[in-house]
């Protein structure tokens, strides 16, 4: 999920999944790790021009999966960052409204980043 503002945001959700259904849901995001995500994407972004420039420039192989490796690196740490944001607001508002979709999302998400 992406927004153009990430604190604060009370956004509509409209999410299509592989399976038959679609649905969507409205609550309100409040992020408290915006800065730490968008530096981390930052990084990552940094590190993804470099592998393009590399590539570009007939650089070595070797070089160029390190820097991939960083890229990998810097998703996988703001993935954590907005999953604990996510377990510590989202689903634990969930859990308080007795919300058993929320809690399915999450495991359909986490199934989706761990591939």
């Amino acid at each position: 999920m992406v927004h153009d503002e990430y604190d604060n945001i009370h956004s509509e959700h409209a999410h299509t999944h592989t399976g038959s259904h679609t649905h969507s849901h409205s609550h309100a995001h409040a992020h408290a790790h915006t800065k730490k995500v968008l530096n981390r994407l930052s990084r990552a972004i940094g590190h993804l021009t470099s592998v393009r420039s590399m590539v570009e420039d007939g650089r070595d192989c070797a070089e160029i999966l390190i820097q991939l490796a960083a890229v990998r690196s810097a998703l996988n740490s703001t993935s954590k960052v907005i999953l604990k944001d996510h377990i510590d607001h989202c689903i634990v508002d969930a859990v308080k409204s007795n919300d058993t979709h929320a809690l399915e999302e999450l495991s359909h998400a986490i199934d989706l980043l761990m591939k």
